[in-house]
């Protein structure tokens, strides 16, 4: 009974959507909704961020606030008040699921999602977990603190886990069109989570479990660390053999089979790759395996803001300068191109070391204002203009993000040195070093 009704529900939009964490997996997944048709309730624990969407306001760079002020138009509402979640008729958790200083997995967040949630939990709901983790996270944390409550999994209640898909600033593919993976607690759960999902993404992917939907989140991001860490480290090579990387790779991809194109940097960003491995290699030492190839990958990514320092330092020295109280400029510091996200940003670890080492430090970018407070690092810096002036006094200027909206040219022609970490020049010049 209570399997039909809900379904029944998500197909009529009769459903009453509640998405906890209201960043960059739920905030689009709140306007998706909305979108379709659909009452939504969104939960944050940040004031600022509630106080916000209730305004119509956006606080991520590639959302417009209109699309917020619509979503208020349409009944949308933040709140930090759990108790609403008996409103619900699914509640989608997507909340952060970093790492600890010891790189084990922190589930802080979303056990304690759960744990607020518990109260207000009622026969005929569905529970979506999209917070990346390792296999067997959803049946081993989130089903017991369930049926603690009473309700029984798959019969009167429903838990599934769905792993977020999001990529901020790809005009190539949005929420809808995304191919979205799920996995149920048990076949009366997959039906349920199916339902929730399919009237606003084009493809649902059914998997035979939650654990082998975690495990399909983990592979998708351990495939890109691991290839990057390789290019990474070819990276390094070349540059020993006076070989560029990038030339290589061009070359390399005119192949029409057999080779993909992966790009080295200075690190890895976002909430994904620098992290989602990890989870795995924690996960793996439960069973006695040792991740060696997946361990040395993270290695090699975590290792590269040093090795930019390193040739920071080097290209300062052959011109007479020392890292000790030069001027660095730092273009770009959110993780990719484009978009304002600082997740696990790279540039964060580079703009430490070097002032670790007696440098001045400033940055540019314009998707970035100011630093936000960031959990490793806290960093009080706001970013200045992008003039010729302004590149013209620093003794290096460090290429960290390629954002589309800065002027190559005028950074070419103005810039006393620059370190390229994105391969964006493709001919050497005097004051160009590749990183």
């Amino acid at each position: 009974m209570y399997k039909k009704n809900l379904i029944a529900r998500f197909d009529q939009k009769a459903a009453v959507i509640g998405i906890i964490g209201l960043g960059y997996v739920g905030l689009p997944l709140v306007l998706r909704y909305i979108e379709s048709g659909y009452k939504v309730i969104g939960f944050d624990t940040d004031f600022k961020k509630i106080a916000a969407l209730n305004e119509g306001e956006s606080y991520i760079g590639h959302i417009a606030s209109e699309s917020i002020s619509n979503a208020v138009v349409n009944d949308f509402v933040a709140t930090n008040d759990y108790s609403r979640a008996k409103e619900t008729d699914a509640l989608i958790i997507c909340v952060p699921t970093p790492l600890n200083k010891r790189r084990d997995p922190d589930l802080s967040f979303v056990i304690s999602t759960m744990e607020s949630l518990l109260p207000y939990l009622a026969a005929g709901q569905v529970v979506s977990l999209e917070s990346t983790t390792y296999p067997g996270t959803t049946e081993e944390e989130l089903r017991p603190r369930i049926e603690s409550t009473g309700l029984t999994v798959g019969v009167d209640t429903f838990l599934v886990f769905s792993p977020e898909r999001e990529d901020p600033g790809n005009k190539g593919f949005c929420t809808r069109t995304i191919p979205k993976v799920c996995g149920g607690v048990t076949a009366n759960c997959l039906e349920v989570g199916i339902a929730l999902y399919r009237q606003i993404i084009d493809e649902i992917i059914p998997v035979s479990s939650t654990q082998t939907a975690e495990m399909v989140k983990l592979l998708e991001n351990i495939h890109r660390a691991v290839n990057i860490g390789l290019v990474n480290e070819m990276k390094i090579i070349a540059d020993k053999m006076g070989i560029d990387i990038h030339e290589v790779i061009r070359a390399a991809a005119t192949k029409p089979f057999g080779f993909v194109p992966y790009y080295p940097g200075p690190g890895l960003g976002g909430h994904c790759i620098p992290i989602d491995p990890f989870y795995l290699v924690w996960k793996a030492r439960e069973y006695g395996i040792n991740s060696r190839f997946i361990e040395l990958a993270g290695e090699v990514n975590s290792s590269m803001p040093e090795w930019v320092a390193a040739k920071i330092v080097d290209a300062l020295n052959k011109r007479q300068k020392s890292l000790n109280g030069s001027d660095i400029l730092v273009l770009g510091v959110a993780y990719k191109k484009n978009i304002d996200d600082m997740r696990e940003s790279p540039a964060i670890a580079l703009i430490k070391i070097l002032q670790e080492k007696g440098a001045a430090v400033d940055y540019c970018d314009p998707h970035v204002p100011v630093l936000p407070p960031m959990r490793k690092y806290q960093i009080a810096l706001t970013s200045v203009k992008f003039t010729p002036e302004v590149l013209g006094s620093y003794d290096c200027v460090v290429i960290i993000t390629n954002h589309d909206v800065f002027d190559y040219e005028t950074i070419k022609r103005c810039s006393r040195l620059i370190i390229d970490t994105r391969g964006v020049y493709l001919e050497s010049a005097e004051n160009i070093v590749k990183a």
